[in-house]
């Protein structure tokens, strides 16, 4: 199998005045949290936000491990809706020590490139800092971090910047080089 070069980044925020909020997008955009753990939205979400840009670690997840991940005290989706269509999501995770990580953040392709992806992550981000307000028991957050890498969108890192997140590793590895799944077989021009 060949491999890839890929760089990971990852960035954090140390206390909420960090984050700078991106402007509304123009339309009816909502977000909304998915309060009730559905492993079969969430897969939607996961393949269809990631299928082109390569991600696979979940591919291979069963329902109960979908559900055993999603049931979890700390485990937020937010979805991004426009006009009522899902067009994007943002995953939290709690950890210990206050520490909140946005495990995954992205939108759909038909709906990037049209100022939502900066008002979903700074709706995401202002969430993973509240997150101990909606789960009795968890430390309050002290810090919110995420990795993005060379695979994902072009205009990943620069919107986490953005919005506040300020860079603290860089790693560069190989990878083996998947090819793109999409949601389904066929969905991307070859």
């Amino acid at each position: 199998m060949t491999t890839i070069a890929v760089t990971t980044w990852s960035l954090e925020q140390t206390a909420p005045t960090d984050l700078r909020r991106a402007g509304a997008p123009e339309g009816e955009v909502r977000v909304v949290r998915s309060e009730v753990p559905s492993p079969e939205f969430s897969r939607f979400l996961y393949a269809s936000v990631g299928g082109d840009i390569r991600w696979t670690d979940r591919l291979g997840w069963t329902y109960a491990q979908w559900m055993e991940h999603l049931d979890r005290p700390g485990v937020e989706t937010w979805v991004a809706y426009e006009r009522g269509t899902p067009a994007g999501y943002v995953e939290l995770q709690a950890q210990d020590g206050g520490s909140v990580e946005i495990v995954y953040f992205g939108l759909l392709p038909g709906f990037r490139g049209r100022r939502i992806g900066g008002h979903l992550l700074s709706y995401g981000t202002a969430r993973a800092w509240d997150l101990a307000e909606r789960w009795p028991g968890l430390e309050p957050t002290a810090r919110v971090w995420l990795h993005t890498c060379s695979k994902d969108g072009e205009h990943a890192l620069d919107n986490y910047r953005r919005r506040g997140f300020t860079l603290f590793d860089t790693r560069v590895g190989q990878e083996p080089d998947v090819p793109t799944p999409g949601p389904w077989p066929g969905a991307y021009p070859a």
